[in-house]
């Protein structure tokens, strides 16, 4: 099971330094990913719903952009591979964003991985003046979209909500036909879009009983439409507390072995913290310790 670790982008560590000095380290342990989360504003209001909770950051916290971010890995590492644990596909005009991700493909020697979801903000949503209602359907034609200018040397797309024809658009991305899209999301549509649209399915804060019941019904809705489950590349995104860091070792070995057994092949660890020597030393601890307590070896 390969380890990828969450960037530092937000709070007090939200600055070149510390990005730079986390992507230095992690080259050096050689971490297998370097991940984003995607949110553009903060809005006061509506934040209840989170997926995991109580939302995590202050309003007025700083959050870096996560495309400019990936941008600016991709030139200062050379190994690790660059996600994100999720772009939220309404956010970005669809061309605009396929540009970008393209760019990054380029800029990173074809270690791009697409994480995309459809979001859960409404008010993120209205401050970005973008469509809430139906973003399942628009994100569908998004990943279509996407996948149209990446591949075709002539792009052309009909849709009922984007369309476009008579352009060129270059350059292609590095990874043929293009970079891996994970689709992010635990409901049914979520299930049916990874399968149709998507390499693999990223869940995330699921316990491995949690985690079980999800894959369980991904499988079966894979026999539905024809496609093998195990062409379906499976990641999980996990926070990693301070409680659990400086808690038992062998139950974060144990925890993360149940994962692997489910058949998760990529595990994201978000271990945030406002003190970058504590992400430093914990992002030592999952390389030189879990990663490979986990991997028998």
């Amino acid at each position: 099971m390969q380890f990828g670790c969450h960037l530092p982008n937000h709070g007090a560590l939200a600055n070149r330094e510390a990005v730079l000095r986390f992507c230095q380290r992690a080259e050096q342990l050689d971490v297998d990913s370097l991940w984003v989360s995607d949110h553009v504003v903060f809005p006061t209001v509506g934040n209840e719903n989170y997926p995991s909770g109580a939302f995590p950051h202050p309003p007025g916290s700083a959050y870096m952009e996560p495309v400019a971010l990936l941008a600016a890995v991709a030139m200062c590492t050379e190994r690790a591979r660059l996600g994100a644990s999720v772009f939220i596909l309404g956010h970005r005009n669809p061309v605009v964003m396929a540009k970008m991700l393209t760019t990054i493909d380029n800029l990173c020697a074809g270690r791009l991985i697409c994480g995309v979801g459809v979001g859960w903000w409404r008010e993120e949503f209205a401050a970005l003046d973008v469509p809430f209602d139906h973003r399942g359907a628009r994100g569908d034609e998004m990943i279509e979209l996407f996948k149209s200018l990446w591949t075709e040397q002539r792009p052309h797309y009909q849709g009922r909500f984007y369309r476009i024809g008579d352009v060129g658009f270059a350059p292609k991305p590095l990874q043929r036909p293009h970079p891996p899209i994970w689709v992010g999301g635990h409901s049914r549509a979520a299930y049916r879009r990874a399968i149709r649209l998507g390499d693999g399915w990223h869940a995330s804060t699921q316990t491995p009983a949690q985690l079980q019941v999800h894959l369980q019904s991904l499988r079966e809705q894979a026999e539905q439409m024809q496609r093998p489950f195990e062409s379906i590349e499976i990641s999980l995104r996990l926070k990693l507390s301070l409680d659990q860091v400086q808690g038992s070792r062998q139950a974060l070995i144990d925890l993360y072995s149940a994962y692997r057994d489910l058949g998760v092949r990529h595990l994201v660890l978000d271990f945030r913290r406002d003190d970058l020597a504590a992400m430093l030393d914990t992002l030592e601890l999952v390389a030189s310790e879990l990663r490979p307590a986990v991997n028998g070896g």
